[in-house]
């Protein structure tokens, strides 16, 4: 998919600014934490972590009435080693605006920022992304456009993915979760792929269960094994919101 970085970056502002229907009876001030572990961490489809189990969490403040947020998230990964940098940790920030436009569209349009600390890597790794996603009851399509190299691929600014899928009561409890997404690497076609994802998530009270089958259609990216990071795989997480 190819855009235009200032068309991008104005198409969210443009989003941010339309007028929301009001939140009756949000609370004005909300925080939430979230813990998980993960059998793998694979974001866009790819391992972070070389297959291996991750442990992660974050915390997320949202301003009821108006839908403005801003958050903190940390993984452990990897993958900036198999490179042939340092570090173990990913650390996202991010802040943004939701709301619904009408009864049945919702938005959601921000930045994140992707931080690795001294991942040491040449281009660094850090990388900083804008966004916007509407949503159609359980459905929903995203867009997300770097405005700096992607995750240390040289000459990569202005990359985008485009993320749609649907999070679908299924009855009983369970969710079924679908996904379908296109990683465009700016000049770099080769590390452009397409990912999938269908899973399963029920939330139990104590903590919530996801399972998902996963796959990216790439053999780009590799392990220092040679092991394909998107090969297809089952992933297990177990996650809680408090």
């Amino acid at each position: 998919m190819k855009c235009n970085t200032n068309a991008a970056i104005w198409a969210v502002l443009a989003l941010s600014t339309l007028p929301a229907f009001a939140q009756e009876g949000a609370p004005e001030h909300q925080v939430s934490y979230n813990a998980a572990i993960t059998s793998d961490y694979r974001y866009r489809g790819l391992s972070q972590t070389r297959f291996d189990p991750a442990l992660q969490g974050g915390a997320d403040y949202v301003h009821g009435p108006t839908g403005w947020y801003v958050g903190t998230w940390l993984s452990t990964i990897k993958w900036t080693k198999d490179l042939g940098g340092d570090g173990n940790i990913e650390w996202d920030i991010y802040g943004g605006k939701r709301g619904s436009l009408s009864e049945s569209v919702t938005y959601d349009v921000g930045g994140l920022y992707y931080f690795y600390p001294d991942n040491g890597l040449n281009p660094r790794a850090n990388t900083f992304e804008v966004y916007g996603r509407l949503g159609f009851g359980p459905a929903y399509v995203k867009y997300s456009h770097s405005t700096t190299n992607l995750f240390g691929t040289a000459d990569s600014k202005g990359s985008g993915y485009l993320d749609v899928g649907a999070d679908v009561d299924v009855g009983n409890g369970f969710i079924l979760n679908l996904h379908a997404g296109h990683q465009k690497v700016a000049h770099n076609s080769p590390y452009s792929y397409a990912d999938y994802k269908v899973g399963v998530t029920r939330d139990f009270g104590v903590a919530t269960l996801s399972l998902a089958w996963i796959k990216a259609n790439t053999d780009a990216y590799l392990s220092p094994q040679g092991k394909n990071l998107g090969k297809s795989g089952a992933i297990l997480t177990l996650s809680k919101t408090f």
